[in-house]
């Protein structure tokens, strides 16, 4: 596994047991179930919990629930917003974020049915996930948050495929030789596609938070139709390939960029199927985004400035 020694490292390195232990209690995910089946769920997070809410409201809409993802701040100041004969699914790590606890709040207040999705003693928390984070490159309780997310997509009829299977595959990723995904001179993106769209937005936040990297994370097609175009040999592309019906599209769209002189690095998880590849895959961009901070010298545990925390969270 990764050995740099911050607690952004320590906290991957402790993944698979975390995720073995998530996935072997049900106990809080059958009292969920029963709170949300029959709904319209509207799954809500903020930044890395928004990418969990996206997939999340995925592995929902396999079990044929009526999921809509929305980010915090939307659902709170514009909408739309869930009322009484829907329910909420609200994600959040330390449960402190002002507008994910607005949209909790009012839910509550308007009878919502809800299921908050949090680190252990978060506020309000219904499904706890993991010990709270130290280092605010969240990780661990991502991770974590997808497997609930997961399970009560499985307790709701869902087929995701073998879930016990899944901490095996995030610590072979973590265990693997490491693959360096050097610096670019110029522009870094990020593409996935289906569920691995959201995936590949959570590699381009944890690079920016890890590193102070310039990048960003793109689904397929809007890589393809505009963006793809502007890169060039100064750039490099880190493609993440889940299975799916998309995966030979994908091919197709990096092998494309990569005839255009741009650095393409392939990464696929493809033996669990797409619904789960999703949590290897994160381990991955989890392991580029350390490797990033260690090239550049950053702390990966240390994303504040006294600017960016006089602003509300």
């Amino acid at each position: 596994m990764t050995s740099t020694v911050t607690e952004m490292a320590r906290t991957m390195n402790g993944q698979p047991d975390e995720l073995r232990r998530i996935l072997s209690d049900w106990g809080p995910i059958k009292v969920a179930m029963e709170r949300i089946a029959g709904r319209r769920v509207f799954v809500v997070g903020t930044g890395t919990s928004w990418h969990a809410a996206n997939q999340g409201a995925y592995f929902l809409r396999l079990a044929g629930v009526d999921a809509l993802a929305m980010s915090a701040a939307d659902c709170a100041l514009w909408g739309p917003r869930p009322s009484r004969p829907d329910a909420l699914v609200l994600l959040s790590h330390r449960g402190t974020k002002r507008f994910t606890s607005d949209v909790l709040k009012r839910a509550r207040g308007d009878g919502v049915p809800t299921v908050a999705i949090g680190g252990e003693g978060a506020p309000g928390v219904d499904i706890a996930t993991v010990t709270q984070e130290t280092s605010p490159t969240f990780t661990a309780s991502h991770l974590g948050a997808l497997a609930r997310l997961a399970q009560l997509a499985v307790a709701l009829g869902a087929e995701l495929g073998p879930l016990e299977a899944v901490p095996g595959a995030v610590a072979t990723t973590l265990q693997s030789p490491a693959t360096i995904v050097e610096v670019p001179d110029r522009g870094l993106e990020f593409v996935g596609a289906g569920p691995n769209q959201w995936t590949a937005s959570e590699g381009a936040l944890k690079a920016r938070e890890a590193a102070r990297l310039f990048t960003s994370g793109l689904a397929m097609e809007q890589l393809r139709h505009g963006p793809g175009f502007a890169l060039g040999p100064q750039d490099a592309l880190v493609c993440l390939d889940g299975g799916g019906p998309a995966s030979a599209r994908l091919s197709e769209v990096a092998s494309a960029i990569e005839a255009r002189g741009t650095r393409v690095h392939r990464f696929a998880a493809r033996d669990l199927g797409e619904p789960l590849s999703v949590f290897a895959l994160t381990a991955t961009v989890q392991r580029i985004a350390l490797d990033f901070a260690v090239q550049l010298g950053t702390d990966p545990d240390h994303v504040s400035s006294p600017e960016w925390d006089a602003i509300e969270l």
